[in-house]
């Protein structure tokens, strides 16, 4: 499975591109632990840690702009 992290204002941003699932925390270990929680909740029948590996995040460089 694919992650990104971006920094969107003060939050980081975590996206799974392949379940297109999503999290936010206020540093990159937060919003991927959170995201890890939400794709063991997708995941619920499947042990996450034996079916499923996480790579490791790349940090995206994103930058956003609100009109």
């Amino acid at each position: 499975l694919k992650n990104v992290v971006w920094k969107e204002g003060k939050y980081y941003v975590s996206w799974n591109l392949n379940t297109d699932i999503s999290s936010f925390g206020n540093n990159k270990k937060e919003a991927l632990d959170a995201l890890k929680e939400a794709l063991e909740l997708y995941f619920e029948d499947i042990p996450l840690s034996k079916a499923i590996k996480i790579e490791q995040a790349d940090i995206v460089p994103l930058v956003f702009t609100h009109a």
